[in-house]
């Protein structure tokens, strides 16, 4: 049976070299190619067959760990291998903290790539993969974001966006009176109260990460 990996990456060079070292660990495998967060959420939604997710921090779309928490929500049994210039040693104990199973930078070696790719799709963490300690202070805003709904992912990331009900209804496909639910539900399950506390959420997403 075939399978499908998605690379979610705004370089189509960087899209290619990654192509590569897929195929060399897995010729039989079909590659996908995505430019955008949205694109890449697309895709991971339609691929019933998807085996892996190789996924840039830095695209269009995607603020902080956002790619990896939507994913992640939309599928969370395909794992998700981070390839990324981010900078910071907590980023790559933050993206585990969202659902991915590695990080890589994107100055790696090629065999380090394959390497990971090819333990990531026998279904083992790439090493250094270790539970992720994170801040104590975020941890359960963390874990309380990656509980959410896909689409309920899309409103608060458009919320902390500074964009307007209206505007959010615009760019989803959905009424404000949706947004408005979605909007309700969120605050409850993130007990959000104050603007304090919405920059701890900003902050639990890696929203103060440098593009």
């Amino acid at each position: 049976m075939g399978r499908s990996v998605l690379i979610a990456d705004d370089h189509p060079l960087f899209r290619q070299a990654l192509t590569l070292a897929v195929g060399q660990v897995a010729p039989d495998a079909r590659i996908v190619e995505a430019g955008t967060l949205p694109a890449a959420s697309r895709l991971a939604c339609e691929l019933d067959d998807l085996a892996l997710v190789l996924l840039d921090l830095k695209m269009p779309g995607a603020v902080g760990f956002s790619g990896i928490a939507l994913i992640h929500a939309e599928k969370p049994e395909v794992p998700i291998l981070v390839v990324s210039s981010a900078e910071g040693e907590s980023a790559a104990e933050e993206a585990r903290a969202f659902g991915a199973i590695g990080f890589l930078r994107k100055d790696s070696d090629l065999v380090k790539i394959e390497e990971a790719v090819a333990k990531a799709l026998g279904g083992h963490a790439p090493a250094g993969s270790s539970t992720p300690r994170g801040d104590a202070e975020l941890e359960p805003i963390r874990n309380e974001v990656a509980g959410l709904t896909p689409m309920q992912l899309k409103v608060l990331l458009a919320v902390l966006d500074g964009q307007l009900n209206k505007q959010i209804a615009y760019g989803l496909g959905i009424t404000e009176a949706t947004v408005k639910a979605h909007m309700t539900a969120i605050m409850k399950k993130l007990d959000v109260r104050n603007r304090t506390q919405a920059a701890l959420v900003a902050r639990s997403l890696g929203l103060h990460l440098q593009h």
